[in-house]
């Protein structure tokens, strides 16, 4: 924990790896000080078939899961990040976002917590 899910249309990779949007969205995530680096999963999704609008226009939007406990300003700190890091990454794309859901501390639980 936290997750960072990436959906994406496919030609979002066309312009960037694979593995260079996973090291930035990396960085830009351990970049706010909210989490322990070992602890930041980041998964890439790319879609072939997609619609936006009802036509085909790349997009990128990350899936933010993190524990809860932190603050609103904390979040839309986080959030601004990532969308600016996508955004210097990919001028052309318009369709950047990202939301920030939290786990219930109550509900969660991993292995090691068994």
């Amino acid at each position: 924990m936290p997750h960072f899910i990436v959906d994406c249309s496919q030609g979002v990779l066309q312009q960037r790896s694979e593995e260079e949007v996973l090291a930035r969205l990396h960085h830009a995530v351990n970049s706010t000080g909210l989490f322990d680096e070992s602890d930041i999963k980041v998964r890439v999704n790319p879609f072939r078939v997609h619609a936006v609008g009802g036509g085909r226009e790349d997009f990128i939007h990350v899936f933010s899961h993190i524990m809860q406990g932190r603050s609103i300003e904390q979040r839309a700190s986080l959030s601004k990040r990532i969308v600016s890091e996508l955004t210097d990454m990919f001028p052309t794309i318009h369709r950047i976002a990202t939301n920030v859901a939290e786990f219930e501390k109550a509900t969660y639980l991993n292995r090691e917590m068994l």
